[in-house]
């Protein structure tokens, strides 16, 4: 499956929020997003320790955000040596106490109702290098060949100082020893500023603030593999290019200011309904199939369909095109969306085992493309692929969108039917229970043309079995079956009821 891929940068900036899309083969496959509150990954600070929990091996640390963050017994590192002993026999007890303070460095941002994690292994990326302050271990990416590797390895252990660690990141395929060098000195001198920050402030503290998103993704993911980087911002464009200019200056021919009077960036290359889709359960395939896309507490699960795709030859062939499609599918959703955790792909049966290792070859090739760390579990009898992927955010669909008030997230809603007797059900109990006689109700406003429509007629059946007049109002800011009494009191001698008049007066 073996295919040359084209990769290209968009930034884009309004008055709400950046968007950083990166698309390959015209295809939308990661999108990043900063609005008014942003991620806190990678700033470091000086934090208290507030609760330690020997049963969970784990302590909660206030940094100065609105939930306090919490700290696992592996992460520890105690006056710049690690922590010893093998993970079960840790008792972070023994290294944490309440109101020690503490230097963390955020490593996942706050997801629903637990703080962010931390970690006491501190790490500053620069272009071409992460510097580790507490480690002497020297790497190197393992995207870069063996030969440059060596080289790499040897620039890094003659000028880094002496007790302090290093990752050469695949950027640094690019660079000549002189930008390597460069790095080492703008790190080094970084780690120094937050080192002896920490000796003057009190915690909670900030000491190292991570650059914004386009500056970050242009650091960390733009490079040679990218044809293009086309961003609406002059503001961002002129950062961008005074970074490129520092760290990789062949880059900047790349580099793009888009100008126009018409379609916006996103709106012109397909970014905006490629996000649409990203919110869909259901995704179409090329061929005329679909995947359908479950997220629950325990894992993903994502279900192959062949829809209307009949095939022109045999029934194996037509299978395994849609299954290669639908991998391919599946892995960018998981990718554009950040999905993490555990996912189930439920492909169509195949027999021979022929197809079954060019579905799996396919997807490994397409798990490469991936910069979050993944893992594949084979093919197993039922046509099921186990996936494991660490993602490190709640993911587009969390940001993006919020659980429906009517289904409470369950994706379903009360059918007509159900909601014109659960309405009736309450508004009578209500009327019944009254000693009134004349009551104006309002009731959701989809409700509303459901109780009122042809033939239905709520309030003239209310009035034959109690003998009470009842009105009502649409509200579109009520539940499905809820119901508000505006109005309530006795019928009048001329027959004049509390509704007529409430309606008289509008």
């Amino acid at each position: 499956m073996t295919t040359s891929l084209t990769r290209e940068m968009l930034i884009s900036q309004d008055h709400s929020e950046v968007r950083v899309a990166i698309a390959e083969n015209k295809q939308l496959v990661e999108l990043y997003i900063e609005r008014a509150k942003r991620s806190v990954v990678g700033n470091i600070y000086l934090g208290k320790v507030t609760d330690v929990l020997p049963g969970m091996q784990a302590a909660f640390v206030d940094i100065g955000l609105e939930k306090n963050a919490y700290l696992y017994v592996d992460d520890l590192r105690i006056e710049g040596a690690q922590v010893t002993g093998k993970p079960h026999k840790r008792q972070i007890s023994s290294y944490l106490q309440v109101g020690q303070s503490v230097m963390v460095q955020v490593v996942k941002d706050a997801m629903g109702t637990k703080g962010a994690r931390v970690t006491m292994e501190l790490s500053i990326p620069g272009r071409f290098l992460v510097f580790m302050p507490y480690s002497s271990r020297r790497a190197v990416s393992k995207k870069i060949s063996q030969q440059q590797r060596e080289h790499l390895l040897e620039l890094m252990e003659a000028n880094l100082p002496e007790g302090l660690g290093a990752i050469a990141r695949t950027a640094a395929k690019e660079a000549t020893p002189e930008d390597i060098l460069a790095d080492i000195e703008f790190l080094t001198r970084v780690w120094s500023r937050v080192n002896k920050q920490s000796l003057s402030v009190m915690a909670p503290d900030i000491l190292y603030t991570e650059v914004d998103l386009a500056m970050r993704c242009v650091r960390d993911i733009f490079s040679a593999e990218y044809t293009s980087l086309t961003i609406d911002s002059k503001q961002i464009y002129d950062k961008v290019v005074g970074l490129l200019k520092r760290s990789a200056p062949e880059l900047l021919k790349r580099v793009n200011l888009y100008r126009s009077k018409g379609d916006q960036l996103f709106s012109r290359y397909g970014i905006e309904d490629a996000i649409a889709l990203s919110l869909k359960r259901e995704v179409p395939l090329p061929s005329g199939g679909s995947i359908v896309i479950d997220k629950t507490e325990a894992l993903i699960s994502i279900d192959v369909n062949t829809g209307s795709f009949v095939g022109r030859n045999t029934l194996e062939e037509t299978l395994l095109k849609t299954n290669l499609e639908a991998a391919e599918e599946a892995l960018r959703q998981l990718r554009l969306r950040d999905l993490g955790g555990i996912i189930v792909i439920d492909f169509i049966d195949m027999e021979q085992g022929e197809s079954k290792d060019k579905l799996i070859e396919a997807l490994r090739e397409l798990l490469l493309r991936d910069r979050t760390r993944t893992k594949l579990v084979g093919l197993d009898s039922l046509g099921l692929v186990e996936i494991t992927r660490k993602n490190a955010s709640d993911g587009l669909f969390q940001l993006i969108s919020e659980i429906c008030p009517h289904c409470e997230g369950e994706g379903r809603r009360l059918s007509p039917l159900t909601r014109k007797i659960e309405v009736d059900r309450k508004i009578r109990n209500y009327v019944t229970g009254s000693r009134l006689q004349s009551f104006l109700f309002a009731v959701n406003d989809e409700t509303y043309d459901i109780v009122t429509a042809a033939g239905v007629n709520l309030t003239a059946s209310i009035k034959a079995d109690t003998g009470k007049e009842v009105r009502l109002v649409p509200d579109h800011g009520l539940g499905l079956i809820d119901f508000k009494c505006l109005i309530e009191g006795h019928n009048p001698t001329s027959g004049e009821t509390a509704a007529t008049r409430f309606f008289a007066k509008r």
